[in-house]
């Protein structure tokens, strides 16, 4: 009982963390972006810019991270929630756009360290098989993180300006995040007699076509989902509905996912474990293309909700496909990689999305198009 109590209260440590540190790393700086702009002069793009270079490093910086993962998870982690405290201060107090890109870069690095890559391997390292409910409860509660700290940042912005709330938010790691981390998380993981790869097998998967093919199904299957979703604004003004409601379908994209992450604990534990991104390659074709069909106020707001839904699915079900298919061993090191090209194209896929719909005349042809993709993304995990 005692050994039980204390794994939930570590898994409920591991959630509060992430809830604090997607706030504060991920949304804060895109609620705060128009205030900086104001306040500043530098102009909206370049700041955009900084908030894309640092999910592009993030991405890189995931590989190397992963490995060090599997080895010293505490370390990492604290390391990593020490970095982002250092980076956000130091965005706060930015003379110059120049200046705030490197921060924002550097930022970027430690949410590799920080953010859901390193809860899940965290996850998959310590509960192995039942990974699946401490999971879906990480996710959830990170799923709150928006909800939390994107009003919360804007009342800090507007009553004490964005530097001084960059401050304050940069507080929330140290008294939060870097805490939870250093108590509550392995310092090294115990051997396991599970059959599991190792001793340079990692190296033979990564050379492995299956790897790779299945991480091209879930780069195809997110970068196709987050291009219209994270166009829910401009896309739903465009078939009409006022800028209030586009809001609304935004934040039903979000309330979306929390449904979606409990749906992936319907899947049976004993499906193969090319079903579940074969299936949301499905149902997200079908659902992006509903998204492009929509009209009127209730139609745009179900299909952001569906969306939103299969948005949620997917993550849960990326998190597993490492651990489903070569064991936890190496999970950090292959889940990085894997996580890698995802991240990415999602840096990439709002910008992308905006040319496309130009390009293609609106944006309701460019989501036609991304469904293309998302069901080509399931169809490349068939049998992988």
């Amino acid at each position: 009982m005692q050994r039980s109590s204390r794994g939930g209260a570590r898994l409920a440590a591991l959630a509060l963390a992430q809830v604090v540190a997607w706030g504060v790393l991920y949304y804060a700086v895109l609620v705060a972006a128009p205030a900086i702009a104001s306040d500043t002069g530098w102009d909206d793009g370049a700041i955009f810019i900084a908030i894309t270079l640092g999910l592009l490093t993030s991405a890189v910086c995931a590989i190397p991270v992963g490995r060090w993962l599997d080895r010293h998870p505490r370390r990492v982690m604290v390391a990593g929630s020490i970095l982002a405290t250092a980076a956000l201060v130091a965005a706060a107090a930015s003379p110059t756009i120049w200046i705030f890109i490197a921060a924002w870069i550097t930022c970027g690095a430690a949410q590799s360290a920080v953010l859901y890559q390193a809860a899940f391997t965290v996850i998959t390292h310590r509960y192995r098989s039942a990974r699946r409910g401490p999971l879906t409860l990480v996710t959830l509660a990170g799923g709150l993180a928006s909800t939390i700290f994107a009003p919360l940042t804007g009342w800090l912005v507007l009553a004490v300006g964005w530097r001084t709330a960059f401050v304050a938010l940069a507080g929330t790691l140290l008294v939060v995040v870097i805490p939870v981390y250093a108590l509550t998380v392995e310092a090294r993981w115990p051997p396991s007699s599970a059959p599991a790869i190792g001793n340079g097998d990692d190296v033979r998967v990564l050379r492995s076509a299956r790897f790779w093919i299945i991480a091209g199904s879930f780069a195809l299957m997110s970068f196709s989902l987050y291009a219209v979703t994270l166009s829910a604004v401009p896309s739903s003004v465009e078939k009409g509905v006022n800028l209030q409601v586009a809001a609304w379908v935004l934040g039903l994209i979000g309330a979306g996912q929390v449904l979606g992450r409990l749906l992936y604990l319907a899947i049976p534990h004993t499906a193969a474990p090319w079903i579940a991104p074969a299936t949301v390659g499905a149902l997200g074709a079908a659902v992006l293309t509903a998204y492009g069909i929509a009209s009127g106020t209730a139609g745009i707001l179900v299909a952001g909700l569906a969306a939103g839904a299969i948005r949620g699915a997917l993550t849960l079900i990326q998190a597993s496909a490492v651990a489903d298919r070569w064991g936890a061993e190496s999970y950090g090191r292959l889940n990085g990689v894997l996580a890698a090209p995802v991240t990415a194209l999602t840096a990439l896929a709002p910008g992308v999305a905006a040319l496309l719909a130009g390009a293609l005349g609106s944006y309701a042809s460019m989501a036609y198009a991304m469904a293309f993709v998302c069901a080509l993304g399931g169809v490349v995990a068939i049998r992988r």
